[in-house]
C-alpha cells in the first residue's frame, strides 16, 4: 500500500510542480507589469504632466496576481517562511504528528480560502463590480486567485500523505 500511494503521490507532485512553474511565470509577468506601469506612470507624471490613467488600479490588481500566483511555487520549492523553535528537539514520532496536523490544518485553511474566493468571484460577477478608476472587472482576479490556491492545497495534501505513509519528505 505504501509503495502504491508513494507512486501516485510522485506523479501528482510532478504535475503539481509543472502547474506551479506556470503560475510562477504568471506571477513574474505581473511583477514585471508593475515595474513597467510604475516607470511609465512616474515618467509621464513628472516629465509630461500626464500620468497613466488607471495606473493605481493596474498596479493593485497586478500585485494581487503576483502574490497569489507565486505562493504555490514558493511552497513547493521550500522558500516559504517557517519557524521551528522547538520542533527539532522533539522525538521523531511526536514531530511527525505535529507536522501532519499542521499540514492537515493548512490544507483545510487553503481549501476554505479557495472555495470562498470562488464564491466571492461569483458575487463580483453577479454585481459587475469594477475597479475604482479604470473600471476593470474584478471577478476574473478572484477566480484567478482561487485557482492559484489549488496547487497549495495539493502540495499540503501530498506532504500529509508523505508523513502518514512514511515516505521521504523535506520536513522530517
Amino acid at each position: 500500500m505504501n509503495k502504491i500511494v508513494q507512486k501516485y503521490c510522485i506523479k501528482i507532485d510532478k504535475l503539481n510542480t509543472y502547474f506551479c512553474k506556470g503560475f510562477e511565470f504568471i506571477g513574474i509577468t505581473a511583477l514585471f507589469l508593475i515595474m513597467i506601469v510604475t516607470f511609465f506612470d512616474v515618467i509621464g507624471a513628472k516629465v509630461f504632466l500626464a500620468p497613466i490613467f488607471g495606473a493605481l488600479d493596474i498596479v493593485m490588481l497586478a500585485q494581487i496576481v503576483a502574490i497569489a500566483f507565486a505562493a504555490a511555487s514558493t511552497l513547493v520549492s521550500g522558500r516559504h517562511v517557517r519557524v521551528e523553535l522547538f520542533l527539532p528537539y522533539l522525538p521523531k514520532p511526536l514531530r511527525r504528528i505535529i507536522i501532519c496536523v499542521g499540514h492537515i490544518l493548512g490544507f483545510g485553511l487553503f481549501t476554505v480560502i479557495s472555495w470562498n474566493l470562488f464564491r466571492y468571484g461569483y458575487s463580483l460577477q453577479e454585481t459587475c463590480e469594477v475597479s475604482p478608476t479604470a473600471n476593470i472587472f474584478l471577478y476574473p482576479f478572484a477566480y484567478g486567485i482561487a485557482i492559484a490556491v489549488i496547487p497549495i492545497c495539493i502540495e499540503l495534501f501530498l506532504r500529509t500523505m508523505g508523513v502518514i505513509f512514511s515516505f521521504e519528505t523535506k520536513h522530517i
